[in-house]
């Protein structure tokens, strides 16, 4: 692996941990870190605030989650897997029934030994994402759950950096950062973004002026 490569690869294992959402204090934590590389300018945009065919939700910060088994076994835990947590999951605290826990877990049938990817930006609700075929194992019993968020009005993070060329016709590059711990679907866009941007930076001569966006994705209402 080349140098640059070393240095994207080095980065992506950085923030391949973090929870990261549409909103919250993972995203800004993703933000200051790329910041350390290039100069970005933030900005917040509040909770509520509509923008085009959507509005800004709430903030989320989660803290901790997990379920205890009847045997007392903690399984689905959010310390050691972020996908396990619904994303947007609303705090919850309680003993239920199997039946009534199974209608809070997804799961990806077809890919019976992968955790999946789930949101609820806009609908109140509480859940865990768990592989299918730890799904078809649970017993019947008294399930404790734990889900310790916060989710109050806030805002949302987004930063872009732009550097000036000898024409102001602009070259717009833009990249997520709102997705947890997935490399491919995630991280590798805003590590070359990155270095893309350290590179252009560089160059003591640019034509065009360029623009490196990094914001959570566009969502639809």
């Amino acid at each position: 692996m080349s140098e640059h490569g070393d240095k994207i690869y080095g980065l992506m294992k950085e923030l391949f941990p973090i929870c990261r959402s549409l909103t919250g204090d993972g995203l800004r934590y993703t933000l200051a870190r790329i910041a350390e590389e290039i100069p970005l300018v933030e900005y917040e945009v509040p909770s509520g605030t509509q923008v085009f065919d959507w509005t800004i939700p709430d903030e989320w910060n989660p803290r901790s989650a997990w379920i205890e088994t009847p045997s007392g076994k903690r399984i689905c835990d959010f310390s050691e897997n972020n996908l396990h947590l619904l994303n947007y999951s609303m705090p919850f605290e309680g003993e239920v029934g199997l039946e009534e826990l199974k209608k809070h877990i997804y799961t990806r049938p077809d890919l019976p030994d992968a955790i999946p990817y789930v949101t609820s930006y806009y609908q109140r609700r509480w859940g865990f994402c768990m592989r299918h075929s730890d799904f078809e194992a649970l017993q019947p019993g008294k399930y404790r759950v734990m889900i310790d968020v916060e989710l109050r009005p806030g805002s949302l993070t987004y930063a872009d950096l732009v550097l000036p060329g000898d024409t102001e016709e602009e070259i717009l590059l833009s990249t997520y950062i709102c997705h947890p711990s997935m490399a491919n679907n995630e991280l590798s866009g805003p590590a070359l973004t990155t270095y893309l941007a350290k590179y252009l930076m560089a160059k003591k001569n640019r034509h065009y002026t360029y623009r490196f966006v990094f914001a959570p994705e566009n969502i639809g209402v």
